[in-house]
C-alpha cells in the first residue's frame, strides 16, 4: 500500500477520499527572472509530494506529516500564519486562499508525504501547495483550471507564508510535460515545451546540504532591489520591467542607480537573454553551447546577483573540471541548496569521485540525484 495512504488510514482510522501528487522542479537556466517578468526554463523532476485527504463533518483541519512525524491543527473559516506551524503553513495558506475566494469548504484530515528534498531549492513547498490545492479542489468539486490553480498557489505563498516568489515553481509543478522542459514567459504566462533529447547525457542535481531558508534569507531583499531599479528606470520608460531593458540602458543610468542594485539588474537582463539562447541550443541538440550558458549563468549569480556561497561555488568548479561535463550552475534561489549539471552519463562516476573531498572541507556530505523530466500534478485516487 502507498505510504501516504497507509499512514492516513493509521492516523485517522479511515481511508483517504483523494490522493493527489505534485512534482518538485529544477530550473535549468533563468534564475531570479520570473518575479521580474522574465523567462525561465524549468523541468519537473521525478521527486514528488503526495497529499491524502478525507472530509470531516466539522470545520476542523488536521494536518499530519509522515516525514516530520508531526501534527498540526487549525479551524475554518479564519486561518492565520503561525511561525510554529512551519510546514503546515503551506497547506493552510492554500485552504485560506480558497476560503477567501468564496469557495465553500468543510473540515479536512490531511496526510502529507514526499521525497522532494527539503530546503534544497527544488520547490518542495510549491509541490506541497499544488498537491494540496489539487486534493482540495477534487474533494470539494471546485471548478478551477490548471493555470488558475498555479496562480492561486503562488498567491498563497506570497500573501500567507510571506515569500515573494514568482510563478515558476507552482506553474511547472502543475503544468509540466513528461520528457520536456518548459520555456515560460512569466509576464504573460505563455509557455511552450521543449523536448529534452539528451541522448547519452542527463541533468544531475547535487545537494550542497547547506539549507537556504527562503523566508529568512536575502531572497526578498533581492526582489526589492530589482523593484527599486525598475522604479528609477521607469521614470524614463513608464510601465516597464527589467526584461524591457538592455545592458546599455543600465550603463546609461549608472549615476542614478546604486552600484549593488545595478549589478542585480544586469544579471536579470543578461539572464533573460541566456534563457532564450539556451532554448535554441537545446532545439539544435547543441549541448556544448547549453553548458557554456549554464556556466555563464553561475558566474552572474555569483558575481552580480551575489546569491551563491562557497559550497556551491566549489561544487560547480569541480563539476566544470570533470571530463564529460558540459556545464554546471547553482539552481533555485541560491544561498545554499543545489547545483544542476549537464553531464554525459558515463562521466557520473568520475564526477562522484571528483567531489569526495567536499565533506572533509565543508562538513556536509553532498547528495546526488539522478532525475528524469516528469509530468505535472495529478490525482492518483479519488472516491468522491
Amino acid at each position: 500500500m502507498d505510504v501516504v495512504k497507509q499512514s492516513h488510514a493509521e492516523e485517522y482510522g479511515r481511508q483517504p477520499e483523494v490522493i493527489a501528487s505534485a512534482p518538485g522542479r529544477v530550473n535549468l537556466i533563468g534564475e531570479h527572472t520570473d518575479y521580474n517578468e522574465g523567462y525561465v526554463f524549468p523541468m519537473a523532476i521525478d521527486f514528488s509530494i503526495r497529499v491524502a485527504l478525507s472530509r470531516r463533518a466539522d470545520g476542523q483541519l488536521h494536518f499530519f506529516s509522515v516525514d516530520y512525524k508531526d501534527r498540526k491543527r487549525a479551524a475554518l473559516p479564519i486561518l492565520k500564519y503561525r511561525k510554529e506551524d512551519r510546514w503546515a503553513n503551506y497547506p493552510k495558506g492554500i485552504i485560506n486562499e480558497l476560503v477567501e475566494r468564496g469557495h465553500e469548504l468543510g473540515g479536512m484530515d490531511l496526510t502529507i508525504h514526499g521525497d522532494v528534498p527539503q530546503g534544497a531549492g527544488l520547490s518542495s513547498s510549491a509541490a506541497l501547495e499544488v498537491a494540496t490545492a489539487l486534493a482540495v479542489q477534487t474533494a470539494f468539486g471546485i471548478e478551477m483550471g490548471r493555470e488558475e490553480l498555479a496562480r492561486l498557489a503562488q498567491h498563497a505563498e506570497n500573501e500567507f507564508v510571506g515569500v515573494k516568489c514568482g510563478i515558476m515553481d507552482q506553474f511547472i509543478s502543475r503544468m509540466a510535460k513528461e520528457g520536456h522542459a518548459m520555456l515560460l514567459d512569466a509576464r504573460w504566462l505563455t509557455y511552450h515545451f521543449v523536448p529534452l533529447s539528451l541522448k547519452t547525457a542527463r541533468f544531475v542535481i547535487t545537494n550542497s546540504r547547506v539549507p537556504h531558508g527562503l523566508v529568512d534569507s536575502e531572497y526578498n531583499r533581492r526582489r526589492e532591489e530589482c523593484r527599486r531599479c525598475v522604479d528609477l528606470l521607469s521614470l524614463r520608460k513608464p510601465g516597464t520591467a527589467l526584461r524591457d531593458y538592455t545592458p546599455d540602458d543600465l550603463r546609461d543610468s549608472m549615476g542614478e542607480i546604486p552600484e549593488a542594485t545595478r549589478k542585480r539588474c544586469l544579471h536579470v537582463v543578461e539572464e533573460n537573454q541566456r534563457v532564450l539562447e539556451a532554448e535554441e541550443a537545446l532545439r539544435h541538440h547543441d549541448l556544448a553551447a547549453f553548458g557554456k550558458l549554464m556556466n555563464r549563468s553561475h558566474e552572474s549569480l555569483r558575481d552580480l546577483y551575489e546569491v551563491s556561497c562557497p559550497e556551491l561555488d566549489w561544487l560547480v568548479k569541480r563539476a566544470q573540471e570533470t571530463e564529460g561535463v558540459y556545464g554546471s550552475r547553482l539552481t533555485g534561489a541560491g544561498f545554499g541548496g543545489c547545483t544542476v549539471t549537464l553531464i554525459e552519463e558515463e562521466a557520473i562516476p568520475r564526477y562522484r569521485e571528483h567531489i569526495t573531498a567536499y565533506e572533509r572541507i565543508f562538513g556536509f556530505r553532498p547528495e546526488i540525484y539522478l532525475c528524469r523530466p516528469c509530468g505535472g500534478a495529478r490525482v492518483l485516487e479519488s472516491r468522491v
